[in-house]
């Protein structure tokens, strides 16, 4: 079975202290949270998470966009 990176991995291949998207600016956010769950694959668990901690993420689409993205590129 191939390796599936955490949704962590994943989200810091969109870092781009540059953009003003809401992706990369989700990414470059989650770089500097200490407490993000790096190994965590589950959208339930990132979402109560981010729900609960990230002060820094102001709407949940963003997150819901992300895990979307991953989630298909985690397909094999």
């Amino acid at each position: 079975m191939a390796y599936r990176q955490s949704f962590y991995q994943f989200l810091m291949t969109l870092r781009d202290p540059d953009s003003n998207g809401d992706l990369a600016q989700f990414a470059n956010n989650a770089q500097f949270d200490s407490t993000f769950p790096r190994q965590e694959q589950d959208r339930t668990r990132l979402s109560e998470y981010l729900e609960e901690n990230a002060a820094y993420l102001p709407s949940m689409t963003i997150f819901d966009d992300a895990y979307q993205v991953y989630e298909e590129k985690m397909q094999y």
